[in-house]
């Protein structure tokens, strides 16, 4: 399960669990600087930390792994401190969001241009408790550089490393790059062979995920945009092979029990799902226009009661 930011939340993970859960389950990223300064500036305890709402998870949530990020080594450590204590599996330092707001605090995509302190991040993470650090990354920044990047996470001896296999300027417009990673494996084969590789970026399915581990070389791969409207997509069933009623059904339940969430949501949040799960059948288009008004659970399931009746 990739992490993806109001996607991967507690909610859309327990829907994912029931109908076939991930090898590892991964948080939505988390902001160290965020928990720290909310606790500080409120003086409230970190059970009491609105941010918080983000590490809940659940029993048939294991293994789970808490992703964060900073560019500072010492907010990292608390971070970290705070997720073992909390019963994580792991936790994972995201170095390849190329959102312009992160980037300004010199953190995820943004560490790429800076090697020696992501290894300083990475070993804070490693001195602050006895979990598996691991990072998810990207090919380069402007452009591919593997060989000074890779080589400098490599050097750090994280767990694992999760390559998104697009550079920074790249966004989500090109088709990942899977032929590259041949290359990193290559590259993590000469400088430590211990840390794992996995791969990101355009895997549709289950058979598609293990098609191009197997054609590349890596150790695994995450699944992102293909759980959208299919949280099935871990047991091995395609979008297409799930009949209408069992899509609307599972976003209902999504919609009931995101609203549990303490502190809750906004409702807002659940609008990619309702694009994903309410597509490719006869009236789609009238039906979700409709949905995507909807305020709440209650409404949601009046408009699909309707519908279905």
């Amino acid at each position: 399960m990739a992490p993806m930011a109001d996607v991967t939340d507690v909610a859309f993970r327990a829907l994912v669990a029931k109908r076939g859960a991930p090898d590892i389950f991964w948080t939505e990223f988390v902001s160290a600087d965020g928990l720290y300064h909310t606790r500080e500036i409120a003086k409230m305890k970190d059970s009491e930390n609105p941010l918080m709402r983000d590490f809940l998870f659940e029993l048939d949530q294991r293994p789970i792994i808490a992703q964060i990020f900073s560019s500072k080594p010492e907010m990292i450590a608390y971070a970290t401190k705070l997720v073992a204590s909390l019963g994580f599996d792991g936790v994972d330092i995201n170095m390849g969001c190329p959102d312009r707001a992160i980037e300004r605090q010199g953190c995820g995509a943004a560490m790429i241009k800076n090697p020696a302190l992501a290894q300083e991040i990475i070993r804070a993470a490693q001195e602050a408790s006895s979990l598996p650090v691991s990072v998810k990354t990207r090919l380069g920044y402007n452009k591919e550089s593997l060989d000074e990047w890779l080589t400098a996470l490599l050097e750090a001896n994280p767990a694992a490393i999760t390559l998104h296999l697009r550079t920074r300027k790249e966004m989500s417009l090109v088709p990942a790059q899977w032929d590259l990673m041949r290359k990193a494996v290559e590259i993590r084969n000469k400088i430590n062979p211990n840390v794992l590789l996995i791969g990101n970026g355009d895997v549709q399915d289950l058979e598609d995920a293990k098609i191009k581990v197997a054609e590349s070389g890596c150790d695994g791969a995450m699944i992102g945009r293909g759980m959208f409207g299919n949280p099935w997509v871990f047991a091995g069933r395609k979008s297409e092979d799930t009949l209408l009623a069992e899509k609307l059904a599972a976003l209902l339940e999504l919609a009931h029990s995101f609203e549990k969430l303490s502190p809750p949501k906004n409702f807002a949040i659940l609008k990619k799902h309702i694009k994903a799960f309410v597509t490719g059948f006869a009236g789609a288009a009238e039906l979700r226009a409709q949905m995507m008004q909807a305020e709440s659970s209650t409404e949601l399931e009046a408009m699909i009661a309707k519908y279905t009746h």
